[in-house]
C-alpha cells in the first residue's frame, strides 16, 4: 500500500465489466484493488473474481470494502479477501480479521477513533469521508503529535496532481479512489485504455510526491 500509494475501488453487477476495470487499473500499475460490497450476492461475484485473478492477474492483491459487521467480514475472508476495509469502526470485525491474519482497515473520523482502531490492531486506518471530516488539514494536524499512524483518505479523492499533492504533502499513507478515478464516462464508453492511462499517471504523481 505504501509503495503503490493508491487503491482503486469499484462495484458492478456485471462481472465482465468488473474484470475489465480491474485489469485496466492493474495494467496501469495498481496491483491493489478494493471490490466494494454492494448489492445482493456481491460475495458470490467476489468469489468468482478471486478465482479469475489468481490465474489472470497473479500479483493482484484483492480485498473488499464497505464491510460493516463481522458476519459479512467472515464470508469475504472465506472467499479469499486479502484485506477488509470498512467505513466505520467495529470491534468485532477487528477480532475476526486479527484471528485470520487479514489486514483490517477501519473507517475513522476522529483522533479518538484512530487511537481506538490502533489499540485493536489496525495498521492502517481509513479517513472517511476524507474531505468532509477535516481533509488534508486534519491529516497534517493529527500526524504532528502521532506520526506513527498510517492514514488512508478515501471518499472524494481524485487522480489530479492538485488533489494528490494536497493529500500526500499532508502525510497520507496512501489513498482510496473510486468514482473520481473510475468515472461514469469511462464506464459508459468502456474506455479502459483511458482508465489504464489515468491509473498510470496517478501513480507517477504519487511516486514524485513520495521521493
Amino acid at each position: 500500500m505504501k509503495e503503490i500509494g493508491a487503491i482503486p475501488l469499484f462495484y458492478n453487477t456485471d462481472i465482465n465489466l468488473c474484470k475489465e476495470v480491474i485489469s485496466a487499473c492493474y495494467r496501469g500499475g495498481m496491483t491493489l484493488f478494493e471490490f466494494t460490497n454492494r448489492g445482493d450476492f456481491a460475495h458470490e461475484l467476489f468469489a468468482e473474481l478471486v478465482k479469475w485473478a489468481k490465474v489472470e492477474l497473479p500479483d493482484l492483491v484483492l480485498g473488499v470494502g464497505t464491510v460493516v459487521e463481522p458476519g459479512t467480514c467472515s464470508i469475504y475472508i472465506q472467499m479469499g479477501a486479502q484485506f477488509i476495509v470498512s467505513p466505520l469502526l467495529n470491534e468485532e470485525m477487528a477480532r475476526v480479521c486479527n484471528r485470520r491474519k487479514v489486514l483490517w482497515i477501519p473507517g475513522c473520523a476522529t483522533a479518538s477513533e484512530i487511537g481506538k482502531a490502533e489499540e485493536l490492531g489496525a495498521e492502517v486506518v481509513k479517513l472517511f469521508p476524507g474531505p468532509t471530516v477535516g481533509g488534508s488539514k486534519f491529516v497534517k494536524a493529527y500526524l504532528g503529535p502521532c506520526p506513527w499512524s498510517n492514514i488512508m483518505p478515501s471518499g472524494g479523492v481524485s487522480p489530479t496532481r492538485e488533489n494528490l499533492t494536497e493529500w500526500f504533502q499532508s502525510g497520507a499513507f496512501c489513498v482510496g479512489m473510486g468514482s473520481q478515478l473510475i468515472s461514469k464516462e469511462i464506464i459508459a464508453n468502456r474506455d479502459f485504455d483511458q482508465l489504464e492511462k489515468i491509473s498510470r499517471a496517478s501513480l507517477e504523481i504519487i511516486r514524485e510526491l513520495n521521493r
